[in-house]
């Protein structure tokens, strides 16, 4: 079993033999609700610009209830609507694999940089979407990166409607 940082770095790389741990590892839940806090602290460091240090612990806490969200609403989606002969999931799995998959989440910190910060933004929500297509494709056992991209993109609207609504700074 890797450590803590080992499996950090496999999530920021999308590496699918981390994903493939972090599922099968239940006493894993603990290190990727600390990705999850880690991620929104950095986001949370990044507008404080805009905000107080109160908005950096709301933003923490929302990220932890819309991981929740995102994790029961992909497990719903993955397993009950798109579900592949060979699906076979949990929410723990998906909390965990998702969990991890918020590690790119950690760069936003550098949005506090005048001029880039809206681009560093940009790319690292893209990376995290990437990041969430691994950990679903892993997590529901799918063989397609395609029913993996339709999971994720089918809760990603709601996901994203709940997140302005819950957490305005972190959209």
């Amino acid at each position: 079993m890797r450590s803590f940082s080992q499996r950090f770095a496999g999530a920021l790389r999308l590496d699918v033999a981390t994903y493939e741990e972090v599922e099968a590892d239940p006493g894993a839940l603990p290190q990727a609700m600390v990705v999850v806090v880690i991620s929104a602290v950095a986001s949370g460091i990044g507008l404080l610009y805009y905000g107080s240090v109160g908005d950096l612990v709301r933003s923490a806490v929302g990220a932890l209830l819309l991981w929740f969200v995102w994790a029961g609403l992909t497990w719903f989606i993955g397993t009950r609507i798109l579900p592949a002969p060979e699906t076979s999931s949990s929410w723990g799995e998906l909390l965990r694999t998702l969990g991890f998959s918020s590690a790119p989440g950690v760069f936003n910190v550098l949005t506090l940089v005048p001029i880039f910060g809206s681009l560093v933004a940009f790319l690292v929500d893209i990376w995290m979407l990437v990041a969430m297509v691994v950990a679903v494709r892993q997590a529901l056992d799918y063989r397609s990166t395609w029913r993996a991209v339709a999971v994720c993109m089918t809760g990603f609207v709601v996901y994203v409607m709940a997140k302005w609504i819950f957490v305005p700074e972190l959209g």
